[in-house]
This record gives structure tokens, sequence and C-alpha cells, in this order.
């Protein structure tokens, strides 16, 4: 699997590099090369901490944790990115006849995850962003 490549200028830009000495080799094919981590392996998919969760590669705020939910995917939920603006949306046709929207960091372009519509959760905006836990950083409230 390649690295993600982009037309978009993003705030933080590094080499590929750069990118591979500053992240783990799990956090550089999840981020880097739109990998998945295993379902129910992330530091974060039952975390309760009150918080807000940020890229990984770059630290940018993306999620709070008042929009986290428990959709017992494998992954952490949330039913909304922070900001309207701190996230980016790519159609990913790289499941044969499954059309998905993949989320990226708005900031540095790192792959975080998948955003899925009309599941039936109970959530105010009726979608599911499935986010890797490697792809995050828990900062808890003070």
């Amino acid at each position: 699997m390649s690295s993600l490549h982009s037309d978009r200028d993003y705030a933080v830009t590094k080499s590929e590099d750069e990118w591979r000495a500053q992240l783990t080799p799990q956090e550089f094919h999840v981020l880097r090369e739109a990998g998945t981590e295993r379902p129910f392996s992330g530091e974060y998919e039952d975390d309760e901490t009150v918080g807000v969760y940020a890229c990984r590669a770059c630290g940018a705020e993306l999620f709070a944790s008042e929009t986290k939910f428990a959709s017992h995917c494998g992954w952490p939920s949330f039913y909304t990115p922070l900001a309207g603006d701190s996230v980016e949306y790519l159609e990913d046709r790289s499941l044969p006849g499954r059309p998905r929207v993949e989320v990226r960091c708005a900031n540095c372009g790192s792959h975080l995850g998948h955003v899925f519509e009309g599941e039936g959760y109970q959530t105010p905006t009726d979608q599911r962003f499935c986010i890797n836990s490697i792809s995050l950083t828990l900062r808890p409230a003070e």
C-alpha cells in the first residue's frame, strides 16, 4: 500500500522520511498508508475519559469525548467532528462493491478512519465516525 497523496496543501507537511522518523511503524501504516488497526485492539475503543481527541500525527484537535458513543464496532465511534473543517472527506473505493467515505485530518492529511450514515444509531447526526485509536491522542480535560 502506498502513502497518501493529495493535491491539497496541508498546514502540516512532512516528507515520508520525516513521518517515518516521528511515527511508529504501526502508526505510519494507519496514518500515512490508510491502514486499519485490528478491531477491538485500540486503546480508546471503550475509554470514557472526558477530553479532546487529537490527531496523533500533527496534534490538531478532531473529536470531543462528548460526541463519542458505544457502537460496539471494534473502533472508537463519534457522531460528529469537533469542528466542521477539522476533518476532510474522500471517496474510498478500495473495497470492491462497497464505496465508503474516508476521513482524514484536515491539518496534515493523515488517515483517521471512515464515516458511515444511516446505520440506525440513536445519535443527533445519524453518522458514525469509525476512527482508528492509533490515529488519535486523548487530551484529558483538566
